[in-house]
C-alpha cells in the first residue's frame, strides 16, 4: 500500500518516510503556493532517500488567506497549521495513508485530535505521525545516527518548508514578518546518508 509523507527535504520528514517506507511503499510530496517554484533542494533530499518526489501547488488564494491571517494575529501558528491540515486534506483524496514529521514536542504545524478524528471520519484515511513519540533530542540523535543534515534559519536553507514562501509574501504586501515570526528559527535539510544505513 502507498503512503503519502508531506516532505520537506529536512530532518523530520525525511526520519518520518524512513520509519513509515518500513511498512508502505512512500511517495513524497512537497507543497509550494507558486507553481513556478523550483525546489532542487528538496528534489536532491528526496533523491538521498531514494524515494519518489512530487511537487504540488496549493489552491488559488491559500496564501493570500494565510498572510491575512498572520498579520491579523500577530503571529503565524494558526496560519501555518492552516496550511498544514490543507495539504493534509489534500493528499487524503490520492492517499488512504498520509504521513508527516510531526514530532512529540511541536506545537506548530499540529493538528489536534479532533482535527485528526474528523479528517478520518470524512475522508476515509489514516493520518500517520510516526514521529509523534519521539522529542527533539531523539529526532535530533537519530538524525545523526543516519542521515547527513545541514542546518540553517528560514530563508537561509531551501527546503520546503512553508514559512519562507509566507514571510516572502508578507514582504510582497509591505508587512514586515520579522515582528510575527519567532526569531532564529532553524530549518534543516537532508543532504546526504550515513554509510551503512539503507
Amino acid at each position: 500500500m502507498k503512503a503519502g509523507v508531506l516532505y520537506s527535504g529536512g530532518k523530520d520528514s525525511s526520519l518520518a518516510a524512513i520509519l513509515l517506507g518500513t511498512q508502505y511503499e512512500v511517495e513524497l510530496t512537497t507543497f509550494v503556493f507558486e507553481s513556478a517554484r523550483k525546489i532542487p533542494s528538496v528534489e536532491a533530499a528526496a533523491k538521498v532517500l531514494g524515494l519518489v518526489l512530487k511537487k504540488r501547488t496549493f489552491r488559488e488564494g491559500l496564501l493570500n488567506e494565510v498572510v491575512e491571517l498572520v498579520n491579523r494575529n500577530g503571529y503565524p501558528n494558526n496560519a501555518i497549521n492552516l496550511v498544514h491540515r490543507t495539504a493534509v486534506e489534500t493528499l487524503c483524496s490520492e492517499y488512504q495513508v498520509i504521513g508527516d514529521g510531526t514530532r512529540f514536542n511541536d506545537r506548530v504545524p499540529m493538528l489536534t485530535q479532533a482535527e485528526v478524528q474528523s479528517l478520518e471520519s470524512r475522508l476515509k484515511c489514516s493520518y500517520v505521525r510516526p514521529l509523534l513519540g519521539y522529542t527533539k533530542r531523539e529526532v535530533d540523535r537519530l538524525a545523526e545516527r543516519f542521515l547527513v543534515v545541514r542546518y540553517g534559519e528560514t530563508g537561509t536553507i531551501e527546503n520546503g518548508d512553508y514559512e519562507a514562501e509566507i514571510k516572502k509574501a508578507c514582504r510582497n504586501r509591505g508587512i514586515d514578518p520579522g515582528p510575527l515570526f519567532p526569531p532564529h528559527h532553524d530549518q534543516s535539510l537532508v543532504v546526504g546518508k550515513k554509510a551503512g544505513t539503507t
